[in-house]
């Protein structure tokens, strides 16, 4: 069963950005991973919380592998670039 990774990406500074996809795209395509949404212009329709400044979301073709691509040591450097210029939420969730 495909499983995603949902990600709500606070920007406070951009810098990181272009070696973060650079690394990141072949990363996720390790583990069977696409990216399906990335987008700039989420609107909130429901509840209280900021709009993110960016709404990511990866498809993997089980939670296993998108657990396998979250703890990859080789991810590690790549989460730390990216909270220099941001903050996220993320959640890991089954499809159907």
């Amino acid at each position: 069963m495909a499983a995603y990774l949902m990600f709500e990406i606070d920007i406070t500074d951009p810098s990181w950005g272009p070696e973060y996809g650079e690394k990141v795209k072949p990363l996720v395509a390790k583990h069977g991973g696409k990216v399906i949404i990335r987008s700039t212009e989420a609107v909130r329709i429901e509840g209280a919380r900021d709009v993110p400044t960016v709404v990511v979301v990866l498809e993997f073709p089980t939670r296993d592998a998108a657990q396998a691509w979250h703890s990859d040591p080789a991810y590690r450097p790549l989460i730390d670039l990216r909270n220099t210029g941001s903050s996220a939420e993320a959640l890991l969730v089954d499809g159907v």
